[in-house]
């Protein structure tokens, strides 16, 4: 199998290098526009031990006409699932051990006063606590300082290190698609833009457009030709590889989607593409990847439904029954060759489906 550099230098348009100072400020979305709805959101998760024993999980949030929930997955065999759907489960709040062959898992949620907005994710009003082996291994949501105080009054109680390293998310709606994404730990969050652009703003050929907090990062002309790249730019004092593929929007449009990476890098002499594993030593800094696709129907280039995904590792896949389906192992065109590798050491698991969400 072909590395992933590899794929992605094929038929490739590199753009050249920016830096914030060069990003041009006159990135202009029209008002009238409303980004695409997010149907799915997941998080993955590194969770250290004060043991160091190390540990992996997703937490996914999902919506879609009938269901509507929130599961949180340790192995491929250990998960907690909660339906969030106020007509369906009424449990808002509550405790649950999770049984694990390896650990003593405790899930903690309060969900009754949470907030959403058009995602399935909520925004406020909401705690989720995980406790790994008596420690307490995740804080999610506004509330979730709060009520680890009055759970645990005691100081001795010993905190995890805990690493974001990917967030994904499921969307559709129409060709402008919006999010946020923090780079590293300590980073601010940044506003995400993808545009496409087509005959139907008066354009002959078309267009790609990443804005990142309003700046055109990238501007991809004669798009059907240029279907892959790669650029380079600097953020918060990072590098991260910005790399597209969007062949099968125009020669796949019957099921094709595209794909967006996003990536951080350590350094200038870093490889565009690392295959390493996530499992590091604990003083190397655990790089952030982000993966954005988006497929359409339709054969009509900016008149298809699109539907996005942010994805970290391409190998870090689970098949989710029931109200959270699957968000399996997906690639591109140029990708469906190649392997990712990551994380072998904590799952080991087939594939599931080519990009399927129910």
């Amino acid at each position: 199998m072909r590395d992933i550099v590899s794929c992605f230098s094929e038929n490739a348009i590199h753009v050249s290098h920016s830096s914030c100072s060069s990003y041009s400020s006159n990135a202009c979305i029209s008002p009238s526009l409303t980004p695409s709805v997010k149907n799915a959101v997941s998080c993955y998760y590194k969770i250290i031990l004060s043991t160091k024993k190390q540990l992996l999980a997703k937490v996914s949030w999902c919506k879609n006409l009938t269901t509507q929930g929130l599961s949180i997955n340790f192995d491929p065999s250990t998960s907690f699932k909660l339906s969030t759907h106020t007509r369906l489960f009424r449990k808002m709040k509550g405790t649950k051990l999770v049984e694990s062959d390896t650990s003593k898992i405790e899930v903690f949620w309060d969900l009754s006063s949470a907030k959403y907005e058009l995602g399935p994710e909520p925004v406020e009003g909401f705690y989720v606590l995980v406790m790994v082996d008596s420690e307490i291994g995740l804080i999610l949501g506004d509330m979730g300082e709060e009520a680890l105080t009055k759970k645990f009054k005691t100081s001795s109680t010993p905190i995890a290190k805990v690493t974001l390293i990917s967030r994904q998310e499921h969307c559709s709606g129409n060709t402008l698609y919006a999010t946020k994404a923090q780079f590293y730990d300590t980073g601010i969050q940044h506003d995400i833009v993808i545009r496409c652009s087509g005959e139907n703003e008066g354009l002959k050929h078309p267009v790609l457009s990443v804005y990142i907090d309003q700046k055109t990062v990238i501007r991809v002309k004669r798009l059907q030709w240029n279907f892959r790249g790669n650029q380079t730019i600097f953020l918060d004092g990072l590098l991260v590889d910005l790399l597209w593929d969007v062949h099968d929007w125009f020669y796949n449009p019957g099921s094709g989607y595209a794909v967006f990476m996003f990536r951080t890098r350590s350094g200038m002499d870093s490889r565009l593409w690392l295959e390493e594993k996530l499992v590091q030593k604990e003083q190397e800094r655990v790089e952030f990847s982000l993966l954005i696709y988006a497929w359409t129907p339709c054969t009509s280039m900016f008149s298809r439904l699109y539907h996005l995904s942010l994805f970290g590792q391409a190998k870090f896949h689970f098949h989710d029954s029931g109200f959270c389906t699957t968000l399996g192992h997906f690639t591109a065109h140029s990708l469906r060759n190649c392997t990712v590798r990551g994380g072998e050491d904590l799952f080991r698991q087939n594939p599931g489906p080519q990009g399927t969400f129910g």
